[in-house]
């Protein structure tokens, strides 16, 4: 039995034209969120000290969090180590400390909760490799969209790619704009699934693009405006069941995945929930701003070959 009808009729170009003005809401206020309260970056892009304990059996996380908290380190990350004995805890970079200060510090403090802890290692991560971490992530994601837009634009056409593109970027600024706005750290894990992002968002607007070029070939007597409301209508089940099950097994990871996962889990499941609503209202909307049209998918030429081709059999 289907949760969710497949011959639905919605007019989602006439919802798109009010989704414009929530959707530029929303970008508005996250982009100015990013401008003035900027990302809270963790200490693998701000720099820190990163210190490596062993108890000689297994141990809690959220009790070693605890102590350290208590010994007044503030936004400690704590994570096992390869098992359940090793743990590994990040913390931001103060001037003036040195990393064997630190790590005595870390292990005097850590003595005073369960167990008896030994210090493996001490690592000092310095500022500058930070920023080199910053400026890669940047560039990761600008790369990313670039060879998404050479892609659309070599598999469909221009115009669905600007749709394409322009949509993930509404994506991101927007996943973005709630880390700014909560101030969640923004680590590696968090940049790893902002590339995730952009993957599954991707998927579904080709999904949709695919069954508008399929429309506009079989649609001959129908508008633009038509053939796009038909073409979502036709992928809306598949689309909400995909999203459906991706968010719950999200919000699994999110409140019960523990604090080292906490940011992935968040900027997935924004990202997914924002990247639904892209790949339904935004993308082909904005392909339609551009005028798309059936002879931008199939230009005569190729309409002629396919007639003399069915004449010829």
């Amino acid at each position: 039995m289907r949760l969710i009808k497949s011959n639905t009729s919605i007019d989602f170009v006439r919802l798109g034209r009010y989704a414009v003005w929530l959707s530029a809401l929303v970008l508005l206020i996250s982009v100015a969120s990013l401008a003035i309260g900027k990302l809270t970056f963790g200490v693998d892009f701000t720099g820190g000290v990163v210190v490596h304990v062993q108890y000689p059996q297994e141990v809690n996380l959220n009790a070693v969090r605890s102590t350290l908290d208590k010994g007044g380190f503030n936004r400690p990350t704590v994570q096992h180590f390869g098992s359940a004995e090793s743990v590994m805890i990040r913390l931001p970079a103060k001037s003036g400390d040195k990393s064997e200060t630190v790590g005595d510090h870390v292990l005097t403090v850590l003595k005073s909760g369960p167990g008896k802890p030994t210090l493996q290692s001490v690592e000092f991560v310095g500022p500058q490799v930070g920023s080199e971490l910053v400026n890669k992530g940047g560039l990761a994601l600008l790369y990313t969209v670039i060879a998404i837009l050479i892609y659309v634009i070599v598999r469909f056409h221009w115009k669905l790619a600007t749709g394409a593109v322009a949509a993930l970027v509404h994506d991101i600024l927007i996943t973005l704009g709630v880390f700014s706005l909560t101030h969640m750290d923004f680590d590696l894990t968090v940049l790893a699934a902002l590339l995730a992002v952009l993957g599954y968002s991707l998927n579904d607007t080709i999904v949709v693009y695919d069954r508008i070029r399929e429309n506009f070939r079989r649609m001959r007597k129908a508008t633009p405006v038509e053939v796009v409301n038909a073409s979502v209508n036709q992928t809306l089940a598949r689309t909400l069941m995909t999203s459906g099950t991706t968010i719950l097994t999200l919000l699994a990871l999110f409140f019960l995945g523990g604090p080292v996962i906490h940011g992935f889990a968040a900027a997935l499941l924004v990202g997914v929930l924002v990247g639904t609503y892209s790949s339904i209202f935004v993308a082909s909307a904005l392909a339609l701003r551009f005028k798309l049209n059936a002879y931008d998918l199939f230009p005569p030429k190729e309409e002629d070959a396919e007639k003399a081709s069915r004449i010829t059999r």
